[in-house]
């Protein structure tokens, strides 16, 4: 399997410092600061690139699991909250949230659910933030 990749650059201290992160595709990059990650300053912060992974991951996990059971879905579309919080004299990640919404044919509303609730813990992703709190929020658009 692979090894994937992505690099940081920081500059200056954390307050007025400024950064730069990519992926080794350049498909993921940007420039991040304090304030892009603790405010709403501009620039992307790694609790951002966390919800994509998580989101993008989840949702291909779903898909796998609905396929497996014999329910190809249409469509995943799948959103992710990542909440941080000071904590002590630090920041510390305290919640993601997970909202994903299916378009899977043939499937009863419970059967999704319960495959969702599967998915989120299979998720790979999900495995490697296990010591965060992860809420799923799932609905069945149509079937």
């Amino acid at each position: 399997m692979p090894v994937r990749r992505a690099e940081a650059t920081w500059k200056g201290d954390l307050k007025g410092g400024e950064g730069w992160v990519k992926s080794e595709t350049n498909s993921v990059q940007g420039k991040y600061s304090a304030a892009s990650r603790f405010e709403d300053g501009t620039g992307t912060n790694p609790e951002e690139l966390i919800a994509a992974a998580h989101a993008g991951c989840y949702s291909m996990a779903l898909s796998a699991e609905l396929a497996g059971a014999g329910s190809t879905p249409t469509t995943i579309d799948t959103k992710a909250e990542v909440k941080i919080e000071k904590v002590g004299d630090g920041f510390a990640i305290t919640g993601i949230t997970l909202s994903t919404k299916g378009i899977v044919p043939g499937i009863s509303k419970d059967d999704f659910l319960k495959i969702a609730e599967q998915a989120k813990t299979g998720c790979p992703v999900s495995k490697a933030l296990a010591s965060v709190p992860i809420t799923l929020s799932a609905e069945l658009v149509s079937g």
